[in-house]
């Protein structure tokens, strides 16, 4: 029967959650003492693990303060947590408006490019999530849309680059990235590029695949934008604060968007919040014209004093500089073993402290282990790998047919390599049923 509590992205009467009793650091528990090394940060958004003590230790100051106040009023903690942020944001993004989550910061950037574009489209790509707001969701590429889609909102979906699944035809990731531009050209040249407010893209792609891609086609897709009017969302709600191994992904290959959705990793999750930041010019157009929006919880004096406290330990413990490098010198050889190892691997792919194990059935002809599907509804094949995952203390992200790695930023080396070891082992437990 139908409990109290209503669970998301579920059919209710056929879930057993797992009861959490506690977490610490990189692992959390049931209440039954199984214990699982968090190699997803719950929703990748845990950056700095279970319980940090400056965290908790920053809500408790704040609430023995000011537990919360309405978002018309200036605040010390909301400039603070704007100031900390703007600081750490590439170009001109020097202003910030807060949100509760990625789904609203979405819905709130895509509402300013159309006010100040005057134009009514989106283009957003089909391997992409944006939330789950109505207007989130109908941008969104992936099938969780689908239930919901009424085929409006002004959204069109755009093909990105995927080498190792081309639809382009391509032979290597320079081309890929090549045609995939081309082919958004084209749209854009379909579509009417006086009919697009924006062009809305993760610079890399989290939950649906972990997508990084070629060098040069994130600035190819700016060069569009400017051509044409366009303005550039970056979605950085699942990469943004040292996930991929710069304060932010779009830095890799240092684009500046016109306008950036952060959430997640900006206070690690322990209050929701999110939020949009403006270049100098999407700023400008309301210095004297009414912004048509706002949120009750806007800049939440308990979230902010939480982006603060986060904000300081990941710049003090240089976690974004150990992202990087912990990717590069520990997951990205260990998943490279794994991959020789396994034939059931196709490939690994990923930067920072961001990688996805896509699994298939037969490594020549690239046959998916499983269908094209949302996170979370899982095909029999991968319900079977996760749960040996699980038996072997790992609790890593399933997702269509592959493995999402998203670790705290605080997780150590050995961490890190004892939780590839445990995927490896479940693996081969999985292939000799």
């Amino acid at each position: 029967m139908t409990g109290p509590v209503f669970y998301p992205w579920s059919a209710q009467e056929e879930i057993d959650p797992v009861r959490v009793a506690g977490g610490a650091g990189s692992w959390f528990w049931d209440e039954q003492g199984n214990r699982w090394l968090d190699l997803h940060a719950q929703m990748g958004n845990l950056h700095l693990g279970h319980q940090h003590p400056a965290l908790v230790a920053a809500l408790r100051e704040q609430a023995g303060r000011m537990c919360t106040i309405a978002p018309s009023f200036a605040v010390d903690v909301r400039d603070e947590a704007a100031r900390a942020i703007v600081e750490v944001a590439p170009g001109d993004l020097e202003t910030v408006l807060f949100t509760t989550g990625g789904a609203e910061a979405v819905e709130h950037a895509v509402r300013m490019a159309r006010v100040v574009t005057g134009r009514p489209k989106v283009l957003a790509a089909y391997r992409s999530y944006h939330g789950a707001t109505a207007g989130a969701l109908a941008l969104t590429g992936d099938p969780r849309r689908w239930p919901v889609d009424t085929a409006s909102g002004g959204a069109v979906h755009f093909t990105g680059p995927y080498p190792y699944r081309s639809e382009f035809h391509a032979e290597n990731a320079a081309q890929e990235g090549e045609r995939a531009l081309e082919h958004l050209r084209r749209l854009v040249g379909y579509e009417g590029p006086d009919t697009i407010a924006a062009i809305l893209v993760e610079p890399v792609v989290g939950s649906n695949g972990v997508l990084v891609p070629p060098d040069g086609y994130l600035a190819g897709v700016r060069r569009l934008c400017d051509e044409h009017g366009i303005l550039l969302i970056a979605d950085e709600v699942m990469t943004g604060f040292g996930r991929c191994g710069r304060w932010f992904a779009g830095d890799l290959w240092d684009v500046v968007p016109d306008l950036m959705t952060f959430a997640k990793g900006v206070n690690s999750g322990y209050v929701p919040v999110g939020g949009v930041l403006l270049s100098r010019a999407v700023a400008a157009h309301f210095a004297h014209r009414r912004y048509p929006g706002g949120l009750t919880y806007s800049g939440h004096p308990l979230a902010c004093a939480s982006i603060v406290a986060a904000l300081r330990v990941l710049r003090e413990e240089n976690l974004v500089d150990r992202a990087a490098a912990l990717g590069r010198d520990v997951v990205g050889p260990a998943l490279a073993e794994l991959a020789e190892r396994h034939p059931v691997v196709g490939d690994v792919r990923g930067v920072g402290l961001a990688w996805a194990v896509e699994l298939v059935r037969d490594r020549a002809t690239r046959e998916p282990l499983a269908p094209y599907a949302a996170p979370g509804t899982l095909a029999p094949e991968m319900a079977a790998v996760l749960a040996a995952c699980k038996r072997q203390g790992v609790w890593p992200l399933a997702a269509g047919n592959r493995l999402h790695l998203f670790p705290p930023l605080t997780i150590t080396a050995e961490e890190l390599t004892a939780g590839i070891a445990g995927i490896d082992r479940a693996l081969t437990e999985v292939s000799e049923l």
